[in-house]
């Protein structure tokens, strides 16, 4: 079932011709032809089901199945898990034949198909130039995976339909719990004019939050104490850098480990600003309500000072400005840095690295820290990037929910198989999961899986626990048994892991969300990527001492006569809407 509105064809082309790089503004058809009337007439009734009822009602059981079948056709990539680990430990399974097509057939009477699969994932060159040779040639698949700026232009086509009424009647309780554990912004991020136009991938904000990982080992060579300042931790990454902390009597360590981008999951400096009160590369509420970029307030040129005093100092790597996340993991490898910000699966990579050449190397997550008497907010930036945008011609768009509400169910239900549909142990714990082309989740499932762990640990009996609790302290166990390819999931999920930070921030109330969701503005279309890369750029010089801290208040001011203003602007008229 593919729509071929050929009438917006020629605006669309130039749409979508620019969606690799920069996206500019294209006039498209306004689409007032009788066929596109008669189109939004019949879609939907007040609450939300086909006009013709009784098509719809003879079609699906009691319990939501369509009794005929329906198909629905999707596209899809194909990433190097799923390639190279999921689909050789599973034989008999393809990525159009598994267990979860089986599930969405069988349960729902949903035929899942695809008008195309390539290699890679949606961020591919080969999934990209796909998608959009698909999208500007007005032939879209029932459902189809886009990026915020393709939504916006596939919403402002009117190619695609309002999910509003299919997510309010169709959408399980679960499914709603889970797309606002994290608050309005996920809904926020797909509503157009008030109107849901696509269901969201799910993306966790919480997942983004930065830990302070150091070497415990050797804050124990040198007699220092786990840091509760920023002051404190300043004391720490001069000794690091000077008291020669591995014992090896050779000036070859440093302080704290940075890449020539700053931000990141892994050696990014969002928690280190944040100790100062900044929070640069999301947007934020000022104390007067509006939103204001993050990287533009003052609280960012107080840190950048005292990184520049650092870097003269000689506790950073002098060439960290040409160095990317690559290059700084092999000095974490070589055992040259102590100190690093990092999300929770930073000993998946790069830190398990630097485990297996030294298995002294005690990298153990603490809170991020602040100035002396003040409490350090942790940032969380907001990163989704997958929607799932309905043909307006898809006869059966509530079954793009119906979906979602499964792959809730038997993951995470009252009637969850989460052995066979997440990770079966037998097929080597893989995450099949991803053999579905939907695939949300609990935001906080992870966090989650450590608190049943630690609940285990604290009465002593580890039999109660099941799914994905059960799979990880299995790794636990081999870890302590001598198995050191797990040594990342205990320093995750272990009695000192990073998630036990994470429940005292989420005592303490100690997360930011980023407050802008929406997709990108017309400006940002056009100027963001350069006041991104003159950003970082004057960043880098400032710490490096290349300009001096100066500089920070020409940059403000360049950056809001470049575009930031036009941009702040836009952002908060998105933010106005919403009320």
């Amino acid at each position: 079932m593919k729509s071929k509105v050929w009438y917006k064809v020629l605006g669309l082309l130039c749409v979508f011709s620019l969606l690799i790089g920069t996206l500019s503004a294209c006039g498209t058809g306004n689409g007032d032809s009788e066929q596109s009337n008669n189109n939004s007439e019949q879609e939907t009734s007040s609450n939300g089901s086909s006009t013709d009822t009784n098509e719809v009602t003879s079609n699906v059981d009691e319990n939501g199945k369509y009794v005929d079948g329906i198909e629905i056709s999707f596209v899809r990539g194909i990433d190097d898990d799923l390639a190279s680990n999921i689909l050789p430990k599973t034989p008999g399974e393809t990525v159009e034949d598994n267990r979860w097509l089986d599930a969405y057939r069988d349960t729902l009477g949903i035929d899942v198909s695809y008008d195309w699969i390539v290699k890679g994932n949606e961020t591919s060159d080969a999934f990209v130039q796909k998608l959009n040779v698909t999208l500007a040639s007005g032939e879209l698949p029932d459902v189809i995976l886009v990026n915020p700026s393709q939504l916006k232009q596939l919403a402002e086509s009117d190619m695609i339909m309002d999910m509003t009424p299919y997510y309010e009647e169709y959408g399980s309780d679960l499914l709603k719990d889970v797309y606002t554990q994290e608050g309005d912004g996920l809904l926020n991020s797909v509503t157009f004019d008030g109107k849901l136009m696509a269901i969201p991938d799910m993306v966790s904000m919480v997942e983004t939050t930065q830990y302070l990982w150091i070497r415990k080992d050797w804050l124990d060579n040198l007699g220092l104490d786990v840091p509760k300042t920023m002051e404190d931790l300043l004391v720490v990454i001069e000794a690091f850098a000077t008291q020669d902390p591995d014992g090896n009597g050779v000036d070859d360590t440093l302080g704290l480990a940075i890449t020539k981008e700053l931000y990141g999951g892994a050696m990014g400096l969002e928690g280190f600003f944040s100790g100062y009160g900044a929070y640069p590369n999301i947007w934020v509420e000022d104390d007067q309500g509006d939103l204001v970029y993050g990287s533009v307030l003052p609280e960012v040129k107080d840190a950048l000072e005292v990184l520049a005093d650092m870097y003269k100092k000689g506790y950073l790597d002098r060439e960290f400005g040409i160095k990317d996340g690559g290059k700084v993991s092999e000095n974490i490898v070589a055992g040259m840095y102590g100190v690093e910000y990092g999300a929770q699966w930073n000993p998946m990579w790069p830190l398990i690295n630097n485990y297996n050449n030294d298995p002294e190397a005690d990298w153990t997550a603490y809170p991020i820290v602040a100035l002396e008497g003040e409490t350090a907010k942790v940032p969380l930036a907001f990163t989704s990037s997958r929607y799932f945008a309905v043909s307006k011609d898809f006869e059966y768009p509530e079954a793009l929910v119906k979906m979602c509400n499964l792959h809730m169910e038997l993951n995470w239900g009252e009637t969850n198989d989460f052995n066979k549909y997440y990770m079966p142990v037998e097929n080597g714990g893989v995450g099949v999961w991803k053999f579905s082309p939907v695939t949300p989740f609990p935001p906080f499932k992870n966090h989650d899986a450590f608190i049943e762990i630690e609940n285990a640990r604290k009465s002593g009996d580890f039999s109660q626990l099941t799914g994905e609790p059960k799979v990880i302290q299995e790794n636990i166990e081999a870890f302590e048994s001598g198995d050191t390819s797990q040594w990342g999931w205990e320093r995750i999920y272990g009695e000192d892991g990073a998630f036990g930070v994470l429940s005292e921030y989420l005592e303490n109330d100690q997360l930011i969300r980023e407050k802008f969701v929406g997709a990108p503005t017309d400006t940002m279309t056009e100027k963001l990527s350069t006041l991104q890369k003159m950003e970082v750029e004057e960043f880098v010089k400032i710490i490096m001492g290349e300009s001096p801290i100066e500089a920070y208040d020409e940059f403000v001011e360049n950056w809001y006569n470049l575009g930031g203003q036009a941009i702040t602007d836009e952002v908060n008229a998105w933010y106005d809407s919403l009320d």
